[in-house]
């Protein structure tokens, strides 16, 4: 087996020479970085196997007794999570700015038109369509349009531009969704499934306005799924946006469960501060738009739901460690088998309740 960065009081030897290692040599001298001290009992490792996974310890004291760490819901956010939509909503954007002709002050030749590359750091910067289009034009100038032909200046004539945007292009949405190319992504509708045969609670929770969540679940999980869900809640229902919390502490006190019995599955960092205030676990399913970004505080991240599976686990952790090194050994299964199980979540929840 190939060596290993370790506390000294802390060795692989229970692995024989003899029989073989559930890790590839590969994958340690690749895809492996371990970050530790000299305390087994305090060390929690960090590592990155950079083939589709990552799953990311940090040292913290060890929790109390009396903090559940059994899963209870699984929440979900919608755009990013359940499909892959940020490029369907700057289209909406675009024809929606094109249909009433906004022009900012700098848009003389054509009307305002956000590029791919604008959209990506826009989308991770502000939830929510109407606080998107409001910072934008304050930081651009408040644009002319077949709305207003001057600039609106007054606080209702500016408010009734964003929300004459706002509507046109969430019909235009729908009707892309409508459209029948937009697909689920991977995993998503086989670990809804499993989790509610688990007789866990299920719910959604997105920022986006309830009409288009409710359009989007409908076409893409189906009719019975989505009225199975135990908690819906869209960004209508609070009044804060992410990665203000109210929407995830208001998801817990309506399944009635606490925040360290949920995961939330989340694509952005805007959506993992908001889990993360709330006091929940969080997994990342990243997108191309923000697989760039800062997910340290996540539990695990993957590319997608159908990346890792709970069978191999107990075969590749060895007792002799203390518990937690188990996330060192479980780490390698996930770059290389396939079928994101419910069992790894609730394996995850485990780890990060006893971790914080």
């Amino acid at each position: 087996m190939a060596s290993m960065l370790l506390p000294q009081s802390i060795s692989l030897s229970s692995h024989s020479s003899s029989s073989p290692s559930p890790f590839p040599t590969s994958v340690y001298h690749n895809h492996l970085s371990i970050l530790s001290t000299s305390s087994s009992s305090s060390f929690l490792g960090c590592l990155s196997a950079h083939t589709g996974s990552r799953l990311i310890c940090r040292p913290r004291p060890r929790a109390s007794l009396s903090v559940s760490c059994a899963l209870r819901a699984l929440i979900f956010d919608c755009d990013g999570v359940i499909l892959e939509s940020e490029h369907l909503h700057r289209q909406a954007y675009n024809d929606a700015f094109a249909h009433f002709n906004v022009r900012c002050p700098l848009d003389k030749v054509a009307p305002l038109n956000w590029s791919p590359e604008f959209y990506d750091e826009l989308q991770n910067l502000i939830g929510g369509g109407k606080p998107k289009m409001r910072w934008y034009f304050k930081e651009h100038g408040w644009p002319t349009s077949s709305v207003f032909e001057n600039p609106p200046e007054s606080d209702d004539d500016r408010a009734m531009l964003i929300d004459t945007l706002q509507d046109w292009k969430t019909e235009r949405y729908k009707d892309i969704i409508k459209s029948g190319t937009v697909k689920p992504r991977p995993g998503v509708l086989r670990l809804m499934d499993e989790a509610k045969a688990a007789g866990k609670l299920l719910a959604v929770c997105s920022a986006a306005t309830k009409s288009s969540v409710i359009l989007c679940l409908e076409n893409l999980i189906g009719m019975e799924r989505f009225r199975g869900l135990d908690c819906f809640l869209a960004g209508d229902d609070v009044k804060e946006k992410k990665p203000d919390p109210s929407i995830y502490v208001t998801a817990s006190k309506k399944l009635g469960v606490s925040s360290t019995e949920c995961i939330v599955v989340e694509d952005s960092v805007i959506g993992l501060q908001a889990a993360s205030g709330a006091g929940m676990s969080c997994i990342i399913s990243y997108t191309s738009s923000t697989a760039n970004q800062d997910f340290k505080e996540a539990v695990a991240t993957y590319p997608d739901l159908s990346n890792i599976r709970y069978s191999r686990y107990k075969s590749v952790q060895d007792p002799s460690l203390p518990c937690e090194f188990s996330c060192l050994y479980i780490i390698f299964t996930c770059t290389e088998l396939n079928n994101c199980r419910l069992e790894d979540l609730e394996l995850l929840l485990q780890k990060a309740v006893t971790a914080s």
